[in-house]
């Protein structure tokens, strides 16, 4: 578990499976380096996503740890896979490092758990809900806080893409009645959450207090799974982020949403409390 800044997502997703692997076969990086061939700096720097993983390298790198030839195949494919958050350079003046990170890991992601106990995920925020909490944040610069909310909404368009991301929301019910705005902009939101919950990609549910207690009593966290690679979780924080890439830490944080998911109300009935809240 560790704080990162990384130049690219997909690069900082391969290290992490690289890292993953050699540890799994207790290797230390000076071992390897005289196995490969490659230097112990530069496979620091694989380890890390600082510098380009090429097809070649991590075959060897991988061979040199035992891994099993699907793996290695899976994680090479991975590697020639297109940077699908290309779209963030035009905002890296407004974003930090983390931020930029977190964006491009979602962007490679197939399916994003996000739980969130007292605002409204960031995925479907609405424009004018999305401002009154930038707003409202102390850290933001004004003149930047505009250039923020259009990253959001562009950040928002992975549920609506061509072949979207899949995403299981829940929240609090604090979240919903939190008051942001006047209540014809909740009423909008409301409306939208309403919208998103009929998409086939898009699970809603709500966690109302008199449920109970749940796995996930810390607050806010997202699980994201990939097509090619192994589950990662992240925590947000007020100017960072905290990323788990161990195998049996996410194995926790994979067992809460499990907890939250039967502690919330069912879609529907999710669905029915938030038209409710419209006035």
């Amino acid at each position: 578990m560790f704080e990162v800044s990384a130049p690219s997502a997909l690069q900082w997703l391969i290290g992490v499976e690289l890292a993953r692997f050699r540890n799994e076969a207790k290797v230390s990086l000076s071992e390897l380096a005289e196995t490969t061939g490659i230097s112990r700096a530069k496979l620091g720097h694989l380890e890390t996503g600082r510098s380009m993983q090429y097809p070649a390298d991590i075959r060897k790198i991988l061979k040199a740890c035992g891994v099993d030839r699907e793996h290695v195949d899976r994680i090479v494919l991975l590697s020639g896979r297109a940077d699908e958050a290309s779209w963030l350079g035009d905002w890296t003046d407004v974003m930090s490092d983390w931020l930029r990170t977190i964006v491009g890991l979602e962007s490679l992601a197939r399916h994003e758990f996000v739980f969130e106990p007292i605002v409204l995920p960031g995925l479907v925020q609405i424009e004018d809900y999305a401002r009154e909490l930038t707003q409202a944040a102390s850290r933001v610069r004004p003149d930047r806080a505009e250039r923020l909310v259009e990253f959001r909404m562009q950040r928002a368009r992975l549920l609506s893409k061509e072949e979207p991301l899949e995403c299981h929301a829940i929240f609090n019910e604090q979240a919903l009645r939190l008051r942001i705005g006047n209540q014809d902009l909740l009423n909008a939101q409301y409306r939208h959450l309403l919208q998103l919950a009929d998409q086939p990609n898009v699970t809603i549910q709500v966690v109302r207090p008199e449920a109970g207690p749940h796995a996930a009593p810390n607050g806010q966290f997202v699980l994201l799974d990939f097509a090619d690679a192994r589950s990662i979780a992240y925590i947000e924080l007020q100017d960072a982020a905290v990323f788990v890439d161990d195998s049996a830490r996410v194995r926790t944080y994979t067992l809460s949403t499990q907890s939250l998911a039967r502690v919330a109300l069912s879609p529907g009935e999710s669905a029915t409390l938030i038209e409710s809240l419209i006035r």
